[in-house]
């Protein structure tokens, strides 16, 4: 996970007791707000406007206490959180040196020096709440996220979030397994998500109770999927990708899979890595099938995501056999190859009319880490054909000298690309003749593939900042 500024946290404060100090209309907000979430609220200032009255006569829940004189020390025993609108940092600073004594976490409006916690903007369709902070940054940059955010956010997921919390007793009086409650609580959200103007009845509960008839038994296997992660942006996934690493249990993922990606799975799904990597140590397949199938068995949601797509050049045919041997469901998500994500980040296409009709990909190296024996040069040498190489990095010398003996010209162009479509992507553009020497000069600190063909030959006249190093450019 990425590091946060702050902690998220939702702070039942139901009876609890809160201090405000100040009646200003920063104020007035902050008390609407605490007693929406049920404070016994009690609110210290000279005069009040009022705003403050007509909320302390009539709250939204809790209790508003309105006291007409300054704060003191005291009246900070046993609260759980103090605020304060106070001009003056002398001010401030006591009033957070009586908070601290009192144990109660602190907000000093409009002072991040002097807040132990921050309000963000909120999106309320309670018990539904999001939070949203930018940690005090920009708060206006806040709002118009939330602004988004209530747009996309239909209304009528209140009543179904209410429906979640009423119905919650009647799926735990089952007494379910875990797998059978998730199966559950997913066609729940489905429904819901499908619907959500639709309020939620007596009938769709107890449809869905009744779905539950069986769903034990459907629930001991788990299932399967193949999921590809794309070459590392993770605004590259598709939908469908997304919606699976969301209701995974198990994510068994390579080495190449980036961060990002992975901050998008269910925070609750373990992560094991079960390294590929090129030229290097790394988990045996067959281990790899071994833990997957047992994983299922034991009625979990696993995900082997992979770089890429599954299907290219991803040994998806070895996973696939080992599940349904095992007889277990397995579905394939698949991915934006790297040669699309890489042509992509270059704004050149793969194939072009008259230069470009034909597209092949191949593989750097095999099982022994040596070019594969059975390429057929004669395609390689076909100038009408954009050919990829996949992890080339230690075999693309021999691969120049075995395409240019069967005919293909040192002069067709070609582009190395490292770390396709991320934020340190890399390429190098020039011909065939000297990319071998020019790829040994860069670090090995990322996925290489190469590209080569004539639609590679208008990079150099692209308006991407190419500088020269060797035949080609570095970007």
């Amino acid at each position: 996970m990425a590091p946060l500024a702050s902690l998220p946290v939702f702070f039942k404060l139901g009876g609890r007791r809160v201090i405000l100090a100040g009646a200003t209309d920063g104020a007035l907000w902050k008390a609407e707000l605490l007693a929406a979430a049920g404070a016994d609220l009690h609110v210290f200032a000279e005069e009040f406007p009022e705003g403050f009255a007509a909320l302390a006569a009539d709250p939204p829940a809790g209790a508003i206490t309105l006291h007409a004189r300054g704060w003191l020390p005291a009246d900070l025993a046993d609260a759980v959180i103090a605020i304060a609108d106070l001009e003056e940092p002398h001010e401030a600073e006591a009033f957070v040196a009586a908070a601290r004594a009192a144990g109660a976490a602190f907000n000093v409006i409009d002072k991040p020096d002097f807040c132990a916690f921050q309000f963000g903007a909120i999106v309320n369709r309670s018990p539904l709440v999001i939070g949203i902070s930018t940690d005090g940054a920009a708060p206006v940059f806040g709002q118009a996220i939330r602004q988004k955010i209530e747009a996309l956010l239909p209304a009528g997921l209140k009543a179904w979030a209410e429906a979640a919390r009423d119905w919650r007793p009647h799926v735990q009086a089952r007494a379910l397994a875990y797998a059978a409650r998730r199966l559950f609580w997913e066609n729940f959200t489905r429904r819901a998500l499908s619907s959500p103007e639709a309020p939620p009845t007596d009938a769709d509960r107890n449809a869905l109770l009744a779905s539950l008839e069986g769903i034990e038994e459907r629930a001991k296997t788990g299932r399967i999927s193949l999921v590809g992660a794309g070459p590392g942006d993770p605004d590259l996934l598709t939908v469908k990708a997304i919606r699976t690493l969301q209701a995974a249990d198990i994510i068994l993922h390579d080495d190449l899979v980036s961060p990002e990606v992975l901050e998008l799975a269910r925070r609750e799904a373990k992560r094991m890595l079960v390294g590929k990597k090129g030229h290097g140590p790394s988990c045996k397949q067959s281990d790899i099938n071994d833990l997957m199938v047992r994983l299922a068995r034991e009625g979990r949601h696993v995900v082997r995501l992979k770089s890429g797509d599954p299907a290219i050049f991803g040994r998806a045919t070895e996973e696939l056999d080992a599940a349904r041997r095992a007889g277990i469901s397995v579905t394939i998500v698949p991915g934006i190859t790297a040669a699309q994500g890489a042509a992509a980040s270059l704004e050149t296409s793969l194939t072009e009319r008259k230069r470009a009709r034909r597209l092949q990909f191949l593989t750097g190296h095999g099982m022994d880490g040596r070019l594969p024996a059975d390429i057929a040069w004669e395609a390689i040498a076909d100038e009408t054909a954009t050919t990829v190489l996949y992890m080339p990095r230690k075999t693309l010398g021999e691969f120049r000298e075995r395409a240019l003996a069967a005919g293909l010209s040192p002069e067709i162009p070609a582009v190395a690309v490292m770390n396709a479509t991320r934020a340190n992507e890399r390429h190098l553009a020039g011909t065939l003749a000297g990319l071998p020497e020019d790829l040994a000069r860069w670090p090995n600190d990322g996925p290489v593939l190469v590209m080569i063909g004539h639609t590679f030959g208008r990079l150099g006249e692209s308006a991407l900042p190419l500088q020269a190093a060797g035949s080609g450019g570095m970007r």
